[in-house]
C-alpha cells in the first residue's frame, strides 16, 4: 500500500485575513497538520464546517486541476475564498504523482469538457469507461468514471460522491474504493455524509466538528448515529 501523501500542514502565519471566509473558520486556525497515513481518509462534519473547503484546497496545493466551468456573474465576491491552498505545505512520500478530483456538484461540468475533447480525440474516453459521459444518467456516468479513473496510479480527492448514487452503487463505490487503495497505487482523501462510504475498512476518520480537526471511530460519527438510531425505532425516531 502507497501513502502519496504523507501530511499537510496549514501554515496560520501566511493567512491573508482573519475576518473573511475560509481563513476566518475556527478549524482552520485551531489545527495545524493532518497525518495521511492510512490509504483512505474520510473527512465527516456538519455543513459549513470546512471539510470540503479543506478538500479543494488539498487538491489545488497538490496540483491537482479542478475541472469547472467559469461562474458567471456574483452579486458579490469574496477575494480570499479561494487561497487556502497557497497557505498548505503538502508533504510527498516520495514525489508528486498526479491524480483527479471529484465534486458532485461540477462533475457535469467535466463530463461536457470531456465531451469536448472527445469530438477531437475519441481515445479520451477510453480512460472513462470507453463512452460519452454526457448520454448516461448522472449516477450511471459517475460510476463508469469512478471504474475506470480510480485503476490509474494517483491520489483522489472526492467531495460527496454519495450524491446522485443509489445505496447499491455507493456500495459499489465502497469495493472500488478498497480495491484500488489495497492494489498499493491510488491514494484516497474523501469528504462524506454518507454512513455506507465512512464504514470504509481501515480508513482514518477526520471529524470537523470540533475546534481543531480530530479522529474518531466510524461509531462516534453523527450520521452512523443518527441512522442506527433511526433504522431500530423508525416510528419514533423523526
Amino acid at each position: 500500500m502507497t501513502n502519496h501523501i504523507k501530511s499537510v500542514k496549514l501554515l496560520h502565519e501566511k493567512y491573508p485575513t482573519d475576518d473573511h471566509y475560509p481563513f476566518n473558520l475556527p478549524i482552520f486556525n485551531q489545527t495545524k497538520r493532518l497525518e495521511f497515513d492510512t490509504p483512505v481518509t474520510l473527512f465527516v462534519g456538519d455543513n459549513g464546517a470546512g471539510k470540503s473547503t479543506l478538500l479543494e484546497a488539498l487538491a489545488l496545493g497538490s496540483g491537482i486541476h479542478i475541472w469547472r466551468r467559469p461562474e458567471g456573474a456574483r452579486y458579490q465576491v469574496n477575494q480570499y475564498e479561494e487561497q487556502l491552498h497557497k497557505c498548505l505545505s503538502v508533504e510527498w512520500s516520495n514525489g508528486k504523482v498526479p491524480g483527479a478530483y471529484f465534486g458532485s456538484e461540477i462533475f457535469r461540468d467535466f463530463a461536457n469538457i470531456l465531451d469536448g475533447w472527445a469530438a477531437s480525440d475519441p481515445g479520451q474516453l477510453k480512460y472513462f469507461g470507453g463512452k460519452s459521459l454526457v448520454t448516461q444518467s448522472h449516477g450511471q456516468s459517475m460510476m463508469s468514471y469512478f471504474r475506470s479513473r480510480y485503476q490509474i496510479k494517483g491520489l483522489y480527492l472526492l467531495d460527496e460522491p454519495e450524491t446522485a448514487l443509489s445505496p447499491r452503487s455507493q456500495l459499489e463505490l465502497l469495493d472500488i474504493i478498497g480495491e484500488n487503495s489495497q492494489a498499493g497505487h491510488a491514494q484516497f482523501i474523501i469528504a462524506t455524509h454518507s454512513p455506507l462510504l465512512l464504514a470504509c475498512e481501515r480508513a482514518k476518520i477526520y471529524s470537523f466538528d470540533h475546534a481543531s480537526v480530530r479522529i474518531i471511530e466510524y461509531e462516534e460519527t453523527e450520521h452512523y448515529q443518527v441512522y442506527r438510531k433511526f433504522l431500530l425505532d423508525r416510528t419514533n425516531n423523526r
